[in-house]
């Protein structure tokens, strides 16, 4: 409805008044136009606010990008609207979505340059498409009515808010140029190596002249050089497992995978190392390697962009990582899939060092869904059955499998990595 109407109180109020005029002369009464006279001023004074403006209402938000939890403003703008008394904004409900006031329902008196504000608070990452709302004026008196009109606003891309997350553990192959990694090659750095004697290229000023003047000979210092790493993130979003009930309350397993993703890019971001991002699905999203606040936030607006499925396109061979050597590849996924469990074999026997950070929530991995009847109940356990000879089979390989706990979850692993990598090898000739 995008014009003005005749409200049904002022209908009613004409009618009434028209019929107790008709019937008082009829009859004679003088009696029926006293009663009716009050109804009748209400009728001509909203008779008398007929206009032919055409409003047009717009909703905006003053963010179009946030975090979970976090909230904004959602601003309703009124054109063309001076003959309005009263303004009416209804909002609907959509998944994930608070409001204030709950019920979505703001009404207020009309004054040009004021808006009809409503709270938004986004409770789970993703792309979150505002639910249909609806505004309706009214004239003064209540004598006639715009709308109610629909209005939509702009969709709003929530960010995934990182879980905690710290790690004092190096990575375990540094093979960058500059990073804060000590390498297992002498070069410059700040960390002391060793004294040595003096060979042609030495800088003089490493020059040792304390060991110099006692030896008598020139002597220089030597120190290891301070490499970066590189950290792949590999989101199994080929399923979504468990119930989400959003920020600050219960996770789904992707749920667990994205903050959990974030989360660890945050961190490595923070250290100097580069990080990239692949998401295993028919929508796959990628990330190339970079370090940097701006990285930072390609890699959350991927990670707002995935969506749980699975189609026959996607495949292990099919599959390509782009992993350079040295590479630690960190795969978040709850292991419900052979093809991760391919895969992960996949970047094992390339020697690549690579974790599996077990995100399924615990409460799916004892007890499992909220089965309604036997036979789920059955088929869960069946399922978890398959899952855990999934997970011995990826550890049998070399890849080791944590269970994502926050703060310390990647370090004991690394530091095995590191050790790994220290260890001197048998080649055959």
């Amino acid at each position: 409805m995008s014009r003005w109407r005749v409200t049904a109180s002022l209908g009613r109020a004409a009618l009434v008044a028209s019929t107790g005029t008709a019937l008082a002369v009829l009859l004679g009464d003088p009696v029926l136009v006293v009663l009716v006279a009050p109804l009748a001023l209400c009728a001509a004074l909203g008779l008398l606010r007929a206009t032919r403006s055409t409003p047009t209402a717009r909703v905006q938000l003053d963010h179009q990008v946030l975090h979970e939890g976090q909230g904004t403003t959602s601003r309703l703008t009124l054109t063309g609207a001076d003959a309005a008394e009263h303004v009416a904004r209804v909002s609907g409900r959509t998944p994930y979505v608070a409001l204030h006031p709950a019920h979505g329902v703001v009404g207020t008196l009309w004054q040009p340059g004021r808006g009809l504000d409503l709270e938004v608070s986004p409770r789970r990452w993703g792309l979150r498409a505002p639910a249909e709302e609806k505004v309706a004026l009214t004239t003064a008196w209540g004598g006639w009515r715009w709308g109610p009109v629909p209005v939509v606003a702009s969709s709003l891309r929530v960010l995934p808010d990182p879980a905690a997350f710290d790690s004092r553990a190096e990575m375990p192959q540094p093979l960058g140029l500059v990073g804060t990694h000590r390498s297992a090659r002498v070069g410059a750095g700040s960390e002391l190596a060793g004294i040595r004697a003096f060979r042609a290229g030495d800088r003089l000023r490493r020059v040792d002249w304390r060991v110099t003047l006692r030896t008598g000979e020139l002597h220089v210092v030597s120190t290891r050089s301070e490499e970066d790493s590189a950290v792949l993130l590999v989101v199994d979003a080929l399923a979504d497992h468990g119930r989400s009930g959003g920020f600050g309350a219960e996770e789904s397993s992707l749920d667990l995978s994205v903050r959990a993703a974030a989360a660890v890019a945050r961190h490595v971001g923070r250290t100097g190392d580069r990080v990239g991002l692949r998401v295993i699905g028919p929508a796959a999203g990628s990330v190339g390697y970079g370090s940097g606040e701006r990285h930072q936030q390609r890699i959350l607006t991927a990670l707002a962009g995935v969506r749980p499925s699975r189609s026959t396109e996607v495949e292990a061979d099919r599959l390509r990582l782009r992993v350079t050597p040295g590479t630690v590849v960190v795969i978040l996924s709850p292991m419900l899939d052979d093809l991760v469990s391919t895969l992960t074999a996949t970047l094992t026997s390339r020697g690549l060092p690579t974790l599996v950070v077990d995100t399924l929530p615990r409460r799916l991995v004892g007890t499992g869904p909220d089965a309604v009847g036997a036979v789920e109940r059955l088929a869960w356990r069946m399922r978890r059955i398959e899952r855990d000879l999934l997970l011995a089979d990826v550890e049998t390989r070399g890849c080791p499998v944590v269970p994502w706990r926050g703060p310390g979850t990647l370090d004991e692993v690394l530091r095995g990595f590191a050790r790994a990598a220290r260890t001197p090898r048998v080649v055959a000739r």
